[in-house]
């Protein structure tokens, strides 16, 4: 345990920033590895200090250089004595994971051997493969070791933006976009199972007429709702004066509508502005511009849609 003068204590959040590294990473770290050694404050809070962000910052040296995740936080462990560099033994080849493109044995490593960017990959050659057996093998694994918070952010926003990039220039077809989408569609649905239950404040949340792409709608109320939202969720699609009609009888606290091209919200522009003079409208999306905002009298949700939802307390 750090003593003394090290102890320039810090929260967990204060720490992540510095360090570039998400607060959902140091708990991993800090569970598994012990590479934290947090004090509590007289209020219960868990304060880290500086030996704990030097301990950090040695195991992100070490995973720079190429060592995986615990044998990275076992040399920035022994350093703590001595100061001197401790690297453990290479694995005999054998006992290498293979790092081809074509191995779906790789979706079935441990999560803490590879790291969030490792789980990325296998996802989108498991995806691109049409290989639903190693794409679920890599979901399990995912939400397993990090937090639905950061398996959303880091992962599979990411990748459905790239899934859309990639599709838009013709270097994948339909089939792979839908086949994609479908896989992660049905994993999101079994998160976002119960979120409109509760006692919380209601958020409607849809896609304005046209807009198809309602995947990072979903990942924003999987958030939301873990924040303590109850959430009426109407998809993509939307017809106004069918949410017209739900805002009357829900009632809601905020309405989210999102679209990746602008012109879905330019199109409705009349109508978007007589609902927010009935309710706080929430604009989301690529196609989210404060040009459009302004001229309904909307706000713009303009950062990740995990960051957006975490930032919405209860009482927005």
């Amino acid at each position: 345990m750090a003593t003394g003068d090290d102890r320039a204590l810090l929260r967990i959040g204060e720490l992540a920033r510095r360090l570039g590294v998400s607060q959902d990473v140091l708990r991993a770290w800090e569970r598994r590895y012990g590479l934290l050694e947090p004090v509590r404050s007289s209020g219960g809070f868990r304060l880290y200090t500086a030996a704990d962000e030097q301990r950090v910052r040695r195991m992100q040296s070490h995973l720079a250089g190429g060592l995986a995740a615990a044998e990275a936080a076992r040399a920035a462990l022994a350093e703590e004595g001595d100061r001197t560099v401790v690297t453990p033994p290479e694995p005999a080849p054998a006992e290498r994971p293979r790092e081809t493109e074509s191995d779906p044995a790789q979706a079935l490593l441990p999560a803490t051997d590879r790291g969030l960017a490792r789980l990325a990959a296998d996802l989108r050659r498991a995806l691109d493969a049409f290989d639903e057996p190693a794409a679920e093998a890599v979901l399990d694994r995912l939400f397993a070791d990090f937090s639905v918070e950061t398996a959303l952010r880091e992962v599979l926003l990411p990748y459905l933006h790239e899934l859309g990039a990639r599709w838009a220039v013709n270097e994948i077809g339909v089939a792979t976009e839908h086949f994609a989408s479908n896989v992660l569609r049905a994993r999101l649905a079994g998160l976002a199972r119960g979120w409109g239950q509760g006692r919380g404040p209601c958020a409607v949340l849809a896609c304005p007429p046209g807009e198809q792409h309602d995947l990072p709608l979903i990942a924003f109320g999987i958030v939301l709702h873990r924040n303590g939202w109850r959430i009426v969720y109407l998809g993509a699609d939307t017809p106004l004066a069918d949410l017209g009609r739900t805002v009357e009888e829900k009632r809601p606290e905020i309405v989210v509508l999102a679209a990746v091209d602008v012109d879905r919200f330019r199109h409705s522009i009349p109508d978007l502005a007589a609902l927010t003079r009935r309710t706080s409208l929430r604009l989301a999306g690529a196609g989210a511009t404060a040009a459009v905002a302004d001229a309904v009298g909307a706000k713009v949700l303009a950062e990740d849609p995990v960051t957006e939802a975490q930032r919405l307390s209860p009482s927005t």
